[in-house]
């Protein structure tokens, strides 16, 4: 059967998996879980609900955390020929209704957590004129009930797909600027999650944490596991990941670095309670639920020492690279195929070119554009190629090696370029250093820093500028005048971050 939609991976997993779960979730105490049967199903009863409505082919937004309704509500929709608009549970209500305006929404399904947003939609979003609750149990003059819509249209439901037809539109939480809405076919999405073969045994158990309105989440998590028939643990709250390792015993999970950092500050707590001596394999299965063997890393950058530092544990980190803008996958490093320092090697699907210092991608995981957004379309797609912003290089065996950020490059009155990232990641190493922004101010280089007071504090650090500044210090010594930084600035709060936990830069 070949795979060019996402319906197409919804038939596939109902025919090749059946009645192996495809999704556990808790609910209050105990574990639900759902086959792909019930996935096909419950996603059909969603689309038949949408066509009963006269909703079909319009644009339905999804605001909630990840959970087993946002799925089905989101291949009810893209299945269905509409488009689906997952929008960032996070984002202030303004912000949220903004988006559904900027994007056409028609119809939100939301989850309780955001009834704020759901009870001023109409007044501040005229185009939207049904509302469905994730968890309302029956209907109300303002809102529909998610159970009542898939009760009463249950049944099964087929449309034609064209493959290169708008699936979904997802918002850039970009440290600068507006954020764009990025239009995503379904062989965009479809190609990026079954391009790499990663070899992942049918039934391996994963876990997902990250929020599911990125594409990282959505293609990686959901929709690659799907089709290589994983069956995929649902997080309920970061506040509560230790115990859910425990409960779901993940193999494999998908984090973004400031996690792994965390995780690997848990290790490192965890291997001074224990007597000397004690396998650090033991360490980590006692942490982590017992049987994680790998950690997909992508989002930002990752320093390569947590490879070697997580793989003393047992446990194989496996570095990527990708944009929204790319579905989002454009590299990423294999257990058989593997380099320090790369973020991967190119997927199957894609390939690259350095055009002025900046990589350039193509294929068929790259975005149909911006919606509603020409200009900007137009600045960043050029005859199919796709302008990552990204400073960097290909090697010979098509592994892919980040530099920085083109939008960031420092330039300075002798002409000397320096990538900021460069030297944000290289202090990034020391422990002190919690949080870290470089940047030009009057021509010379000056870092500002949000200190780890915990670390000071643990280390009998009195003087956390002077020590910053030693820090500072010893870095310039290795590095060549027009790299050294001459300023420093101590923050007391944490930087201002998008929802996507990056740092704002202006």
């Amino acid at each position: 059967m070949e795979m060019q939609t996402l319906q197409d991976i919804l038939r596939h997993g109902a025919k090749a998996y059946g009645e192996q779960a495809a999704f556990r979730y808790k609910v209050k105490k105990e574990v639900a879980q759902k086959t792909y049967i019930q996935l096909l199903n419950d996603s059909m009863a969603f689309s038949r609900g949408l066509e009963a409505l006269g909703k079909r082919g319009k644009h339905i937004a999804l605001l909630g955390t990840t959970s087993y309704s946002w799925i089905i509500s989101y291949f009810g929709t893209t299945n269905s020929a509409s488009v689906a608009v997952p929008i960032d549970a996070q984002l202030p209500a303004e912000a949220i209704w903004e988006l559904l305006n900027r994007a056409d929404v028609e119809m939100l399904v939301y989850d309780e957590i955001r009834a704020d947003v759901a009870a001023g939609v109409k007044a501040h979003c005229p185009q939207v004129s049904c509302v469905v609750s994730m968890q309302a149990e029956e209907d109300s003059e303002e809102t529909l009930s998610l159970a009542r819509l898939l009760e009463n249209n249950q049944g099964t439901f087929s449309t034609e797909l064209e493959p290169d037809q708008l699936c979904t539109i997802l918002f850039t939480s970009g440290t600068t600027g507006k954020s764009k809405g990025v239009m995503l076919s379904h062989r965009n999405l479809t190609d990026n999650a079954i391009s790499q073969d990663m070899k992942i045994p049918v039934g391996t158990v994963s876990m997902t944490l990250l929020p599911i309105n990125h594409v990282y989440c959505l293609t990686m998590d959901i929709v690659k596991g799907l089709y290589t028939g994983v069956t995929i643990c649902i997080n309920d709250s970061i506040m509560r990941v230790q115990k859910n390792l425990a409960l779901f015993q993940p193999e494999i999970i998908l984090l973004v670095p400031m996690i792994i950092e965390s995780f690997y500050a848990k290790l490192k707590e965890a291997l001074k309670q224990v007597p000397e001596g004690t396998p650090k394999e033991l360490i980590a299965k006692s942490a982590f639920g017992g049987r994680l063997k790998t950690i997909c890393s992508g989002g930002a950058y990752l320093d390569p020492e947590y490879v070697d530092r997580f793989k003393e544990f047992g446990i194989t980190i496996l570095q990527g690279y990708g944009m929204t803008e790319c579905s989002p996958v454009i590299s990423s490093n294999l257990e058989w195929a593997n380099k320090k320092g790369s973020v991967g090697k190119l997927l199957p699907n894609c390939q690259a070119k350095v055009v002025d210092s900046e990589l350039w991608v193509k294929g068929t995981s790259v975005m149909l554009g911006y919606y509603k957004m020409p200009e900007e379309t137009a600045e960043t797609l050029e005859d199919g190629w796709l302008k990552t912003g990204d400073l960097g290089y290909v090697d010979e065996e098509n592994f892919v090696y980040i530099t920085g950020r083109k939008k960031n490059l420092i330039i300075l009155a002798n002409g000397e370029n320096v990538s900021p990232e460069e030297l944000e990641n290289q202090l990034s190493r020391s422990e002190l250093v919690k949080e870290i922004l470089v940047r030009d101010k009057n021509s010379v280089i000056e870092a500002e820093i949000f200190p780890d007071t915990e670390f000071a504090q643990k280390e009998g650090i009195a003087d956390i500028p002077g020590k910053l500044q030693e820090i500072i210090d010893e870095f310039n010594a290795q590095m060549p005048v027009y790299k050294r930084i001459h300023h420093l600035v101590v923050r007391d709060v944490e930087f201002v971050k998008t929802t996507a936990k990056k740092i704002k830069r202006f």
